[in-house]
């Protein structure tokens, strides 16, 4: 085998997230993006020792159960991985990865995994799922015209519009083509990265499941004068004007209600939305959504779940590890929500709970907690924002139980060794990265600790992505 040479292969399997195995000869080639059964052809792109890496060129056939994708941009949109599937199909997947993964923790100590898989549950909606979506100014092809959307797959720069992209709902769709037109309309210069000059860069648009509520964000540089005009504040006040005018057009058109329009310059040189400063330019800006009985009001850079009713799933199973933290009595036990974004998990364990004391990084999604647990009438919350390695250190109080939900990348190693010596009885740990959760799966074992139960929950149909809820249980003394 060799570099740069195509070859045409059948994939065997596919790993978290989405890398296709095709077993050439003594190599195991890795390709993204590919099914179970497909067959391939394939260029070599990466070489070492028994394996490689290669770049899909053509699908020569169909895996045996592949479906005709409900979405047309499927397949040029970078954003989605399997609609290509049947959901049962996807499911069945997904939940074979993340059980390997989980595996591998043991058989890699010649262990015999001990623990339950209870295998997977899937999103109550497929499609039209998510309650949260952020899109990129940008152009399909170098100095076309403007486009809004997703990143072509592959790309670092071009940008597909999705206005019929299947996994939001009409009002998110309509939105985005609105904006689209409008800014295409008035010849607005979209931000390159490369350049480092432009002024449109991204649209936020969220909208809550029960509530129906929407609240979009105008993302852009502070770079005004690239917009023209002799004042070029009063031409950017006018741009902005007009394209609150263009949304508010279409409030008999959406399916629910139009709360916040907000306009946030960002000025970082990374291609993410942050915020540098944000203007309301209609009505307020932050939005309710309800789960599980409890409501939370969420403002543009809160953390929330981005499947409401995947969320409520999720979190009725993280519930249900938990147990009766009472024993039948009063509540006395001592909760630590850690990584606890807009305090959804601290909310829901505060009534059978003395006290919940809940750490996030992001002040903003910290302030949201504490409006929030205000909001629903709960008084024995604490939020504190801060870094978790660090706030641990100040805080008084011992846990009787924690409950972890930290981001992509999973537990900082000095943070973990904190969490470990608080020796507590039971964890339960949320993961969106199987691989994070595994590698700090491992580190639990080996101190005391081991997995009772796993069970994983479908937040992101069509996508590579899944959550996963273990039980963790402390069988012996730590020896950190």
């Amino acid at each position: 085998m060799k570099k740069g040479e195509i070859y045409e292969g059948k994939v065997s399997y596919v790993n978290f997230p989405n890398k296709g195995i095709i077993e050439n000869g003594d190599y195991k080639v890795t390709v993204k993006n590919a099914l179970p059964g497909q067959t391939v052809k394939y260029r070599v792109t990466k070489k070492k020792k028994g394996r490689a890496d290669a770049s899909v060129l053509e699908v020569l056939e169909k895996a045996p159960c592949e479906i005709d994708s409900a979405c047309p941009h499927f397949g040029q949109c970078g954003g989605c991985t399997y609609q290509n599937l049947p959901y049962e199909k996807q499911l069945e997947l997904k939940a074979g990865q993340v059980k390997k993964l989980l595996d591998e923790v043991y058989i890699s100590k010649n262990q015999e995994p001990s623990y339950t898989f209870e295998g997977i549950k899937g999103s109550p909606k497929q499609f039209a799922y998510r309650n949260k979506m952020e899109f990129s100014f940008g152009d399909e092809v170098k100095d076309g015209p403007l486009s809004l959307g997703m990143h072509m797959r592959g790309s670092f720069y071009d940008i597909v519009t999705v206005d019929q992209c299947q996994i939001v709902d009409e009002d998110f769709q309509l939105i985005l083509r609105t904006t689209l037109d409008y800014f295409k309309e008035n010849e607005t210069p979209f931000y390159h990265r490369m350049r480092g000059e432009g002024y449109i860069r991204h649209l936020l648009v969220r909208k809550a499941v029960k509530t129906g509520e929407i609240m979009v964000a105008l993302i852009t540089t502070s770079q005004k004068e690239c917009l023209g005009g002799e004042k070029t504040e009063k031409s950017c006040e006018e741009l902005l004007q007009g394209y609150v005018l263009e949304l508010c057009k279409l409030e008999n058109a959406f399916s629910g209600k139009l709360v916040g329009i907000l306009h946030t310059e960002n000025d970082s040189v990374a291609d993410v939305v942050k915020n540098d400063a944000t203007k309301v330019l209609y009505g307020q800006d932050y939005f309710y959504e309800e789960l599980l009985g409890l409501k939370f009001k969420i403002t543009e850079f809160s953390f929330f779940q981005t499947n409401s009713l995947g969320a409520e799933v999720l979190y009725d199973t993280a519930r249900s590890y938990i147990g009766d933290l009472t024993g039948g009595g009063e509540p006395d036990k001592v909760v630590f929500d850690l990584y606890s974004g807009t305090g959804t998990i601290a909310q829901l364990m505060a009534p059978v709970s003395k006290k919940v004391i809940g750490v996030e990084i992001v002040e903003e999604a910290v302030e949201a907690a504490k409006k929030n647990a205000e909001l629903n009438g709960l008084h024995n919350c604490e939020f504190v924002a801060g870094d978790v390695l660090k706030v641990l250190d100040d805080i008084e109080e011992k846990p009787d139980f924690i409950i972890l939900d930290p981001p992509r990348d999973g537990i900082h190693p000095k943070a973990l060794k904190k969490i470990i010596d608080y020796g507590v009885d039971r964890l339960v740990y949320i993961s969106c990265k199987p691989t994070s959760l595994a590698r700090d799966l491992a580190v639990f074992e080996e101190n005391g600790y081991c997995m009772e139960k796993a069970c994983c929950v479908d937040m992101f149909p069509g996508t590579m992505h899944v959550e996963t809820c273990v039980l963790l249980v402390k069988t012996s003394p730590s020896e950190v």
